[in-house]
């Protein structure tokens, strides 16, 4: 099996024997759905694939090859009669110069524009009676004489447009000044930007462009050339199209069984990559309505292309080309309420909820304007960086992290903003990696009390909770080479704080699992100063009613979820279980269970 890393030609994939995960069934809907159409998904995830598909589907030129592209797929057997019946071309915006002067950007648009032109005059010469006129110096001249020679035929244009929003998202994420200014003269008054989209909507209105699919990752630029192009119909939320690009669990299933198979490995190998893949690279999901949750097409075939080719499991499962999501949250941190955000959502309580997602955001806005939560969970939907889980309990639009690949994001950009010293990096991850084979959490305590409760004691994470004490841990304890961390795990209907199991291929090496229980006891609780708490000893703190009672409160809890976690990992788990508790933002005790 080949799997089609980094490989977005539809063609390719189907002629050369690549895995496809067929979503050529929803070629009927999006024919019904409208003749323009705007589909925003976060990046690296299927949009450029899905559109090959489209343009293949469409592609006059290809109706020979019809049997041989799709004739094995659930389209072939019932195709609508649009099928091979246009002219199409195709704009990528991401292969347009997004940075230098403004004349230099416009001048890289206009060549990329004629070249796709030039492309589609050479493609269907045998078509085209008249000869389509290019000029080099305005491309929308010669996207006009293309459509003039096109309505000489009995075709009309299906226009694809790729990642139509790569302008605002290179200076939205670079934070500059100077090319927040370029941006604006490119969409607004007269812009070039802004100009094609306008001749782009009357070309639709009788002009021979019959069909328009726009793909990209945020509505950004729909906002800022809204007056030039206010015609698309947006399928981006609708539940018909949730899983039109992602990989649903059933089709990871399979291809995991065999390419477990080809390795000659058990069948209960597979269960563990199934495991592994569905707790990292699971989780997306695209509409409020009840769906199966989506895993990452590029994660996934990074994650099964390695797995095929060495026979093993990848050791990072965060692949290099997603690191740059990155940028988005530091995009987030750098906001006024930006870093308390980030600190919420990787707490998961209160969940992050919004009346609606702005959709119509321009970059001056996201740039100059003070951001409130809305914005910055709406724009965070759009980067894939949060995802949809249906509503709130007051009815509220719910967004999450969708998975652990993403929450690694997370705990780097908040560990940057509480200990922004690479020396004190490093030192926390000499304790975290001593702790995972030892299970001393002494040093780790004595790290928190020092370098963590001081930054939270100081910043707008305004009230010590045991979230406040969990994302502590988590942040601290948090690698994805070694573990498989899950806050609030669910075990039969109750949830555990935090816990940590080995990824199963790591059990080979002298590794510990981790259960964590956390409470709270304030200085007023326990009847001390902070003073007092700061130069009391641990088993005078340990003594204290209040520090009893909690650790009270979570041993049963703690026995409990020991027991389910051996059922479900087996007589494999090397568990150590600990009730923590902090007093205040001064000093943790803690319990470990061994029962």
């Amino acid at each position: 099996m080949q799997f089609p890393y980094g490989i977005s030609d539809f063609h390719k994939l189907i002629t050369e024997g690549y895995f496809y995960a067929d979503r050529t069934h929803y070629i009927p809907l999006i024919e019904r759905a409208g003749p323009q159409i705007l589909f925003l998904r976060p990046r690296r995830f299927g949009k450029s694939l899905l559109l090959s598909m489209l343009e293949n589907y469409y592609d006059l030129a290809r109706a020979d090859q019809f049997a041989a592209l799709f004739g094995h797929l659930a389209i072939g057997r019932q195709p609508t009669p649009l099928h091979n019946r246009f002219f199409v071309l195709k704009w990528d915006f991401s292969a347009v110069e997004a940075h230098g002067p403004v004349e230099q950007i416009r001048r890289s648009l206009h060549n990329h524009l004629n070249a796709a032109i030039e492309g589609l005059a050479a493609r269907y010469r045998g078509w085209l009676p008249d000869r389509i006129q290019i000029d080099s110096a305005d491309a929308l001249y010669s996207f006009q004489s293309a459509l003039t020679a096109i309505r000489s035929t009995p075709y009309r244009l299906y226009l694809l447009i790729d990642e139509y929003d790569n302008f605002a998202n290179e200076v939205v994420m670079g934070g500059r000044l100077a090319g927040r200014a370029q941006y604006a003269d490119l969409v607004r008054g007269e812009g070039v930007i802004r100009s094609v989209f306008k001749v782009v909507k009357a070309a639709s209105a009788g002009l021979g462009l019959d069909r328009v699919f726009i793909t990209g990752v945020s509505p950004v630029v729909l906002s800022d050339v809204t007056s030039g192009y206010n015609v698309a119909k947006s399928l981006s939320l609708d539940e018909r199209f949730a899983d039109l690009c992602g990989f649903r669990e059933t089709e990871i299933a399979q291809v995991l069984r065999d390419v477990a198979q080809g390795c000659e490995l058990p069948a209960a190998r597979a269960d563990e990559a199934l495991t592994v893949m569905r707790t990292f690279y699971n989780g997306y999901s695209f509409s409020e309505a009840p769906g199966e949750p989506l895993y990452n097409p590029t994660l996934a075939l990074y994650f099964l292309d390695f797995f095929q080719t060495h026979c093993r499991f990848p050791p990072q499962l965060l692949d290099s080309n997603l690191a740059l999501d990155r940028n988005k949250l530091a995009y987030i941190a750098q906001l006024p309420e930006g870093a308390q955000f980030i600190f919420d959502a990787l707490s998961g309580e209160p969940p992050i909820g919004v009346q609606q997602l702005a959709d119509r955001f321009g970059v001056e806005e996201m740039l100059s304007v003070p951001q409130d939560a809305t914005f910055m969970a709406s724009l965070l939907y759009f980067f894939g960086i949060l995802t949809l889980r249906g509503r709130t309990a007051t009815g509220h639009l719910h967004l999450a992290i969708p998975n652990l690949v993403v929450r690694r994001l997370y705990v780097e950009r908040l560990a940057q903003l509480v200990l922004p010293e690479v020396e004190a990096q490093n030192r926390a991850r000499r304790l975290a990696e001593a702790f995972y084979s030892s299970g001393d959490l002494q040093p780790l305590c004595a790290f928190i009390e020092d370098r963590y409760f001081r930054v939270f004691d100081n910043r707008d994470y305004r009230w010590l909770n045991e979230l406040t004490l969990k994302t502590a841990f988590v942040t601290l304890l948090f690698d994805d080479a070694f573990y498989m961390m899950t806050s609030e795990a669910a075990l039969e209907h109750s949830y555990a704080d935090l816990v940590m199991l080995i990824r199963p291929e790591m059990r080979q090496y002298q590794l510990l699992d981790f259960l964590f229980e956390f409470k709270v006891v304030s200085p007023a609780q326990a009847g001390l100063r902070r003073e007092q708490i700061k130069q009391a000893s641990r088993d005078d703190l340990l003594a204290l009613k209040p520090v009893q009672q909690r650790l009270s409160e979570a041993r049963a809890s703690v026995q409990a979820y020991r027991a389910r976690l051996q059922t479900q990992v087996g007589p494999g788990l090397r568990l150590r279980a600990f009730v923590v508790v902090s007093l205040g933002f001064d000093r943790i005790v803690w319990e470990e269970d061994r029962t």
